[in-house]
């Protein structure tokens, strides 16, 4: 495989350079989002209609796959806290886990498989049977009413179920303990709350919104920017859901080192 194109300039050279054009592209679509999200009209009734599509939409897979890991993490850890007698932290243990950082991910990855590649899929198709065009032409801003719409709502709406699916992880977890160590609900939920800081619901929080910020505006991105055909919705989607994982991932790891630094100063 020869690594010069047929214009004689190295593939190499070229995929940097449409590494470039992607980020600067990128780049351009955020500072449009920004410029745009501040100026009327605004698009009330469609944000609203977006957080009940994405938001109450998304209660059952959340709230089972909350329960689960509710579930499978106090029964993972059980065993290594019995070793040492120390079973009576598991609420502590559990709690510092799900707020920290199992229920802000967990809650965002599943948000980005569905949400965003519906988003990717809904605006790739959209603008495959020129819709987007057609609006363009009625005077109506297709940026606004799709783009901005998608993202704020996203953003709004992740942190409020991350929020609820902190809650179903310990009640999850609280079944699993009492079934053991026949704990009551109030002295599971005094432990949990003694355990967890200010700093930890906060930072959840503000993590959460930024997870909502990228799945809406990774998935708005992938859409708008799509092939013609309908082999481009589908490219739309499934770029829309990796590249939101792996935005995701990096935004957790800096997250979790500004947190552990402010902690320690």
């Amino acid at each position: 495989m020869s690594i010069i194109s047929n214009d004689n300039k190295p593939v190499i050279s070229k995929k940097i350079d449409r590494f470039f054009i992607g980020l600067a592209s990128a780049f351009a679509f955020v500072k449009r989002f920004f410029q745009e999200v501040f100026k009327p009209p605004f698009e009330f009734k469609e944000i609203i209609r977006q957080c009940y599509e994405i938001g109450y939409r998304s209660l059952p897979l959340i709230s089972l796959t909350g329960f689960i890991v509710g579930i499978v993490f106090t029964n993972q850890s059980r065993p290594s806290l019995s070793e040492f007698g120390a079973t009576s932290w598991l609420p502590a243990l559990i709690s510092i886990a799900v707020v920290r950082a199992m229920g802000p991910l967990v809650t965002a990855l599943i948000a980005a498989g569905k949400v965003g590649s519906g988003i990717g899929a809904e605006i790739a198709s959209m603008k495959v049977t020129e819709q987007i065009d057609a609006m363009e032409v009625s005077a109506i801003n297709p940026f606004k009413f799709l783009v901005v719409t998608r993202t704020v709502a996203t953003t709004l709406m992740i942190p409020v179920l991350v929020m609820y699916t902190d809650f179903v992880a310990l009640i999850g977890s609280f079944l699993s303990v009492n079934s053991k160590e026949l704990v009551s609900l109030s002295t599971f939920f005094v432990q949990v709350f003694e355990a967890i800081s200010f700093l930890d619901v906060f930072s959840s929080i503000i993590k959460s919104l930024v997870f909502g910020f990228t799945i809406g505006i990774v998935g708005c991105y992938k859409g708008y920017n799509s092939s013609k055909g309908t082999e481009g919705v589908g490219k739309a989607a499934n770029a829309s859901v990796v590249m939101a994982m792996f935005l995701i991932f990096i935004e957790e790891l800096l997250s979790l080192q500004i947190v552990n630094a402010i902690r320690n100063a």
